[in-house]
Parts: structure tokens; sequence; C-alpha cells
């Protein structure tokens, strides 16, 4: 079968495919933590929190308004570890809580 007589493919599926075989699939998988993160962590975490990145070995780097709440939140960091990673395939292995302004967009 020549690309002429190939059957159109919904546009969903072929950007699916492309991004799997891209491997960009994993890293989307990754960096939605960053868009879902006040969903997953809570509101009072959300309030003092701000994420910044995800590396591609899956360090999520979070800013934290101040020293006590990052030290507080290292403590949680197993929880929020499994929060984060329940029901996705990317995982998230490491965060790194840093201390200074939470910028609000």
């Amino acid at each position: 079968m020549n690309e002429r007589t190939r059957p159109m493919a919904p546009i969903a599926d072929a950007l699916a495919a492309w991004l799997a075989r891209s491997g960009l699939t994993r890293r989307l998988d990754q960096a939605r933590v960053v868009a879902d993160w006040p969903a997953l962590v809570g509101p009072q975490i959300a309030a003092v929190t701000a994420p910044e990145s995800v590396t591609p070995d899956g360090v999520l780097r979070v800013r934290v308004a101040t020293a006590p709440w990052a030290a507080e939140l290292s403590l949680m960091t197993p929880r929020i570890l499994a929060r984060l990673n329940a029901g996705r395939r990317a995982r998230i292995t490491e965060i790194r809580w840093i201390a200074g302004p939470v910028g609000r967009p």
C-alpha cells in the first residue's frame, strides 16, 4: 500500500505515535506533574511552593517560600513522591526543595 492509498489517521493518533517514536511521551508525562502540582499536593502546600522543572532523570525542582517550609516538606518527600507517581509511567525520582521567593504568574 503506498502513501496515497493508506487510510487517513486521526491527528491525535498520528501525534501520539510520533511522540512515542521520539521518546517525548515520557518527558511530557513527567512535565505534567508541574501543571498538576496544586491538585497533587493540595492547597496548603501549593500556596507556599512553585514547581520549576523536571530533569530527564526525574528530579523535580520546587521553589519553597521559606526554609522552615522546605525542611518540613523534605520530611514529607516520600509521601509526596507517592502521590506524584501514582498512575504515571514516567517517574519522579527525587524532589529538590529550594528555599526562596515563590513567584506567581
